[in-house]
């Protein structure tokens, strides 16, 4: 059996995640409430599964098959085995398959069938936006229209699919909101590089609504807001992340901005129980807002919990072009989850809390 739970090396031995927090947060998600048996028996299909969502839903799921007994099989997709090989402790686990592939290359399809798909693979961080915009848009449209027609091809419209959006889509806020439900649609200018991301977001929303008219897709429609947790990637340069890997060095807290920018933020852990919530208990082709009103935070004040978790300080710093390029114009983004918890779903983590476990699991020896 696969070690699931322990101090598992993750990204070639960057960083490694603690033994008894990480269990917690495996545990928590296995136990949120979803319905574990719309998955039974069913060959999860998770793009991005190497990402800092992919992973720990790939925990999630093995360690149901592995602790629980859960008849899932885990297929992930990823662009680079060896980076997968890291990061998922699974290779050679009955149940658990990887392909490398790039699922925005046109006409890709993965070899073996799946009855659900998870759609996650996506460029997520301001660097990631200003140096790579194509692939930024190609991997929430032709990845996604890649993988919708695979698993129609596959299970038909008895399968599942999961389209994994974004707070972005709603653009900036008017004024005239303080938060965001699924029907807010605010200002987004789509003549910049930067709009590349929250637009094929909302393309890729419509092209799930176009798949289920047209075809016949079962699709679910997650927005998740910014997301932070232990299975943090190294290459992330959202503010939250850097802050992070600052924290976790013992460095100071970089702050490229004042820090009024106000935020719905979410521990991946509950990121995670709130795509299976919206999987298995959500209505297909309805858009469902994840967040947590404790997780809501000004920028600033974020810089200065985390610093507090890393035994450093906040200094300010001018963003350089590059970086610059790739920053979100939003100044509030707060997202209203009250659908999503109408369904009965709760995060478990607020800000703080999540914030002290990830700087002390990145910085398990």
């Amino acid at each position: 059996m696969a070690q699931v739970d322990g101090c598992e090396q993750r990204d070639g031995g960057r960083k490694r995640l603690s033994l008894s927090l990480y269990a917690e947060d495996l545990e928590i998600a296995c136990s949120c409430g979803a319905r574990w048996d719309v998955l039974d028996g069913s060959t999860v299909g998770i793009s991005g599964a190497t990402g800092m969502v992919g992973t720990f839903l790939t925990d999630v799921l093995m360690r149901k098959r592995l602790v629980d007994g859960l008849d899932v099989r885990v297929l992930a997709l990823g662009r680079d085995e060896r980076r997968a090989r890291g990061r998922l402790p699974y290779f050679g686990e009955p149940g658990f398959s990887f392909e490398e592939m790039d699922v925005s290359v046109p006409g890709a399809r993965p070899v073996l069938g799946a009855d659900v798909v998870i759609h996650l693979a996506s460029t997520t961080h301001p660097l990631a936006y200003a140096t790579q915009p194509v692939g930024t848009i190609t991997s929430n449209v032709t990845g996604l229209q890649n993988l919708l027609e695979w698993q129609l091809a596959s299970s038909g419209a008895s399968g599942r699919f999961l389209f994994a959006s974004s707070v972005e889509v709603y653009g900036q806020n008017r004024g005239d909101v303080e938060r965001f439900d699924e029907s807010y649609c605010g200002y987004l200018d789509c003549n910049t590089m930067r709009a590349g991301y929250p637009e094929a977001k909302r393309l890729g929303e419509a092209l799930c609504q176009a798949y289920a008219a047209e075809r016949g897709a079962r699709v679910y429609v997650p927005r998740l807001p910014r997301i932070y947790g232990p299975t943090l990637l190294p290459s992330d340069t959202k503010a939250l992340s850097q802050f992070l890997h600052k924290a976790v060095l013992g460095e100071d807290v970089v702050l490229k901005s004042e820090g009024l920018q106000t935020y719905s933020y979410l521990y991946v852990a509950d990121a995670v129980s709130a795509l299976l919530w919206v999987l298995t208990r959500g209505k297909a082709g309805v858009a469902y807002n994840a967040a947590d009103a404790r997780s809501d935070v000004a920028l600033r004040d974020l810089a200065a919990l985390v610093a507090q978790a890393g035994g450093g300080k906040v200094v300010f710093e001018l963003p350089d072009e590059v970086e610059r390029a790739g920053f979100s114009t939003a100044t509030k983004a707060l997202l209203d989850p009250s659908r999503l918890q109408a369904l009965g779903w709760q995060a478990h983590y607020a800000i703080d809390e999540g914030v002290r476990r990830t700087v002390s699991m990145l910085r398990c020896p």
